[in-house]
């Protein structure tokens, strides 16, 4: 039951990322759908890896360069679904932070 919760979460946050940020943009519900869950796979698999990589990036700015590495893994997810396209750098940086804020709320209410 709370990976439910937890993926419609992630799906509203999405939708309404899609929706405030020019640059991000998704097919239907089951893109958004399949975008959740893609992204859900991409932060639990590539992104502790990517982490890793990026140990000295992220140590010379103090950890702002974790930033870089949600966008990107946003990005990725980008990549790999049809349906599911991002404009750039700033759209995806910009739709992380929407996802994060809105996401943050939604779990703490929940």
């Amino acid at each position: 039951m709370a990976f439910l919760v937890r993926l419609l979460v992630s799906m509203l946050s999405l939708g309404l990322a899609s929706r405030l940020i020019p640059g991000i943009y998704v097919d239907g519900w089951f893109t958004l759908l399949l975008a959740s869950l893609v992204l859900g796979v991409v932060n639990a698999v590539v992104k502790p890896i990517f982490v890793l990589l990026t140990l000295p990036a992220t140590v010379l700015t103090l950890g702002l360069f974790l930033l870089v590495v949600n966008a990107a893994m946003l990005g990725l997810v980008a990549w790999l679904l049809p349906g599911f396209a991002i404009a750039g750098f700033i759209p995806a940086f910009l739709g992380w932070l929407v996802m994060a804020v809105v996401g943050g709320i939604l779990n703490s209410l929940l």
